[in-house]
């Protein structure tokens, strides 16, 4: 159990408030304005509905728009279409283990509605837990609480907010992958490593998270004392850096087999409901009992790989065409905060970036001491980690999801801005020194509760400077776009 400190008390109460508050505000948009004609997936339902069914689908229906219909699908009737394995596992399973936990209920609602009451209950709750876990991070890599805590706070105003309450992974593999990284700074590898590996089980960009483990590993192996004999320690290394891949990578390939038995073995057909054959028939969509996909008698047999190219037309500059610049427009300020971070932090430690986060100073022979924050040498390998995913994501995938697949993965875009507060905020200062209260019932004797500052700025928001304004103008305003937005159909993906 978590120890009860203030900071993580506070986090908690701000990520809990801002998760109910998605929740009623999908849900007034939904009801007060139209859905938009989206060509999106929309498989027709085959169980019948009834009144507190329609009640539940009115309430959270806003929650099962664009990808998010894939999860639903995917959970309620398993990977029946070649599209689907889009969409990895992790997820739907979470759903299904919701919707078993609810079961006493259905005599009064059906699946779909189980699967959604489980989809706004398991993505607060994994959305929460990941505001703590991200908090905990930062104190462990920033050293400095400050920064750690307005970077938590700052997630529970995540621009990718929709994305984190409506039926997708992206709160699932955040929860994961921010634990999985406080575990390997803790030491804990063998932990770290089985965190990471479901993350991966949940989103293929987790493979990406085999850095970290590797990184770790070489950090150790440089960082040992000499020994007569090195071949030892570098036969322990390789066999480390061995593992760290086939366990992270595991997951995927375990999916890639599944989809090959489905598509490219025989015997492996299952009866599928005549709706569901005709919507197939009438959209183009492969499925197990059509002919076999040309993905099946290639050398690497990947049918991941064959979908992002064909179906969702994933690749080097493809989507760098004139009819795509709103979506880049879209994902231009994560752009900037992930440049705007690299060049921070590699502009004030060049040699530290040129040795790979090993020496921070090329002509000291002292050990220096560190500094804390986000310019700390700790932050060099999130730094990196970032980076790569933002120039895969520009380059080569559809650029507007952008935003929740950096908002979902890495700590960096809570950490820059919070830094950039903590140190051009004058308010957040005088903020700072004023007495802290405790709340009555919730302290122990002699603790202080932190104030949330990020509220006091935006108390006091015509006395913020231009960075703060900017930040937060930022982050809130597509923490209510894509509630307002994608609930409705309308372009936020």
């Amino acid at each position: 159990m978590w120890p009860l400190d203030p900071s993580r008390k506070e986090v908690l109460r701000f990520a809990v408030s801002c998760r109910v508050l998605s929740l009623v505000l999908q849900a007034l948009f939904n009801a007060i304005i139209p859905d938009h004609h989206a060509e999106a997936f929309s498989p027709p339902r085959l169980t019948p509905s009834g009144s507190v069914d329609q009640i539940v689908e009115g309430l959270l229906g806003g929650l099962s728009h664009w990808d998010a219909e894939h999860f639903l699908f995917i959970a309620e009737r398993g990977y029946l279409y070649e599209h689907n394995f889009a969409f990895f596992p992790g997820f739907p399973l979470a759903l299904l283990v919701g919707a078993e936990l609810l079961r006493p209920l259905w005599p009064l609602l059906n699946l779909r509605s189980r699967l959604l009451i489980s989809v706004a209950l398991l993505n607060s709750l994994f959305s929460v837990l990941a505001a703590v876990a991200l908090h905990d991070l930062g104190c462990l890599v920033l050293r400095c609480p400050c920064q750690a805590f307005y970077g938590a706070l700052l997630f529970c105003l995540s621009p990718a907010n929709v994305f984190l309450a409506a039926g997708y992974s992206e709160a699932l593999f955040a929860l994961l992958t921010f634990s999985a990284m406080g575990q390997l700074e803790r030491g804990r590898s063998w932990t770290s490593g089985f965190l990471f590996a479901l993350a991966t089980g949940v989103r293929s960009n987790g493979l990406v998270n085999i850095g970290f483990l590797v990184y770790s590993q070489c950090q150790g192996f440089l960082s040992s004392p000499m020994v007569l004999n090195p071949l030892r320690p570098l036969l322990k290394l390789m066999g480390s850096v061995f593992l760290s891949v086939f366990a992270l990578g595991l997951p995927f390939a375990l999916f890639q087999y599944y989809g090959y038995t489905q598509f490219c073995l025989s015997g492996s057909v299952r009866p599928i409901p005549e709706p569901l054959r005709q919507l197939a028939m009438d959209k183009g969509y492969r499925t197990v009992e059509g002919n076999e996909p040309p993905w099946c008698s290639w050398e690497l047999p990947l049918i991941y790989s064959y979908i992002q190219d064909i179906y969702w037309n994933v690749g080097f500059l493809r989507y760098y065409e004139l009819k795509q610049v709103p979506n880049f427009l879209l994902a231009t300020p994560m752009a900037i905060l992930v440049a705007g971070a690299t060049w921070t932090y590699v502009t004030t430690h060049p040699w530290l970036c040129v040795t790979l986060g090993m020496q921070r100073s090329k002509h000291s022979k002292t050990p220096e001491k560190p500094d804390r924050g986000f310019l700390g040498p700790r932050v060099f390998v999130y730094l990196v980690h970032a980076t790569a995913l933002a120039l895969f994501g520009g380059l080569c995938m559809h650029v507007q999801v952008l935003t929740r697949f950096l908002g979902s993965s890495t700590p960096l875009v809570y950490w820059f801005p919070a830094y950039l507060l903590h140190n051009q905020e004058p308010l957040l200062r005088s903020l700072e020194t004023v007495p802290w209260k405790p709340r009555v019932g919730d302290s122990l004797p002699g603790q202080m509760v932190p104030r949330n500052s990020i509220m006091g700025l935006l108390y006091n928001w015509k006395t913020c400077s231009l960075v703060t304004r900017c930040i937060l103008g930022y982050f809130l305003s597509y923490w209510l776009l894509g509630l307002l937005l994608h609930c409705n159909f309308l372009p936020w993906t």
